[in-house]
């Protein structure tokens, strides 16, 4: 699997791939498909994205992973967000985006990353649990686009937690 930036002429494949997840249901806060054109505004080039890696296997795009400066989060706080591709699915995803995304987070002098998590999306928080994200907030009964409460958990990554070693005894 290759990891790299995206650029702006990955949008048409990424929005296919993202509206697939979104039209399943269940797992994203998102619930209304996204052309190519506000795929690229909203996770590559336009005002609130810091940076999103793609990866890559056997030619296609399998997955992404985004910081975000929307929704104005604290200081020194950025969203994460993570999608791999459902069909077919290419185990590994996530964790072989999240050290590039790290290392962004790192380069842009964050101290933490966010991540607000559907309490549905079991899936979605198992991962973030493994890549080291510890719960911090829960938001209460946040409606879908259909009136149906669901939870919202929040998240955080220390960014700078790697040198934050216990020494030896």
């Amino acid at each position: 699997m290759r990891i790299r930036r995206a650029v702006s002429a990955d949008a048409e494949e990424l929005s296919c791939l993202l509206n697939e997840i979104i039209r399943a249901g269940g797992t994203t806060a998102l619930e209304t498909p996204l052309s190519a054109a506000e795929f690229a505004d909203w996770f590559i080039d336009g005002e609130f994205p810091l940076t999103c890696h793609v990866a890559e296997h056997e030619q296609s795009l399998v997955g992404f992973q985004s910081l975000s400066l929307y929704g104005d989060p604290p200081k020194g706080f950025a969203d994460i967000a993570t999608f791999a591709r459902m069909n077919p699915r290419t185990p590994g995803v996530g964790s072989a985006l999240f050290p590039a995304t790290r290392a962004a987070a790192e380069e842009l002098g964050l101290e933490f990353i966010n991540a607000n998590i559907r309490a549905d999306n079991v899936s979605g928080l198992g991962y973030y649990a493994k890549m080291g994200f510890e719960t911090y907030d829960r938001l209460v009964q946040v409606p879908l686009q259909d009136g149906t409460p669901v939870d919202r958990i929040k998240k955080r990554f220390r960014v700078d937690a790697r040198h934050h070693t216990i020494p030896d005894a």
